[in-house]
């Protein structure tokens, strides 16, 4: 199989407003084709809470003038804002070879193994999907997938403000911590850490492809 790097098209979007991110991703999807080339979109959104498909409004707490939009990805409360890196797989999952959980698996392993690059151990856990540096989310994760193609992905936390997941229950869950690169020790540019997250993201997707005829967690609606 040829590599996701020949092609999934990386496009660098710097900052967009979420909304105008969301009804990119849902018209890209739903007007893609079978000889539509996958693409990964890198990008920062400015400060706003997300509630995903299973999103309580309890887990709200006090989001005072943040906006709050009710989104169709997968999962609960979270936060984006600036210093945060986003990143969008728009990918036909079939052309992959790949089911949901294989996906979700993929944007888990490509968080943990930038991080092993910087020689921090980061690790996933298997009742609350993101990634985990000494117990404390450093990754959520939230997808959707239509017509067998996925949009949403992840969000790392790098140099953004931490102080708007303690106005929430982040992803579901009372008094989870939360951390970024920064309080690692991590103090890589932005757009330095775009690339290197997309390049991670690219390898695990090929990690992860299943040859054609393989057997796997095949995409659900």
């Amino acid at each position: 199989m040829a590599k996701a790097r020949e092609l999934i098209h990386t496009r660098y979007l710097g900052e967009r407003d979420y909304h105008e991110a969301w009804s990119a991703m849902r018209a890209f999807t739903a007007e893609r084709d079978a000889s539509t080339a996958d693409e990964l979109w890198l990008l920062q959104h400015p400060p706003v809470y997300t509630l995903g498909q299973a999103g309580r409004h309890e887990h709200l707490l006090e989001t005072g003038a943040t906006p709050v939009i009710e989104t169709d990805r997968g999962g609960q409360v979270t936060w984006h804002g600036p210093g945060q890196l986003v990143a969008y797989p728009l990918l036909d999952l079939r052309r992959w070879h790949l089911g949901v959980r294989d996906l979700v698996h993929a944007l888990e392993a490509s968080v943990i193994a930038l991080l092993g690059g910087y020689g921090v151990t980061a690790t996933r856990r298997a009742d609350a999907p993101g990634v985990y540096v000494d117990g404390a989310k450093i990754a959520a994760l939230g997808v959707r997938v239509r017509r067998g193609c996925s949009y949403h992905g992840l969000a790392l936390n790098a140099s953004n403000d931490l102080a708007p997941f303690r106005r929430i229950n982040p992803c579901g869950y009372a008094g989870m911590p939360v951390t970024r690169l920064q309080d690692l020790g991590i103090a890589t540019p932005l757009d330095q850490l775009e690339v290197e997250l997309a390049s991670a993201l690219l390898r695990a997707i090929d990690a992860a492809a299943r040859p054609a005829g393989t057997a796997g967690h095949g995409p659900r609606r």
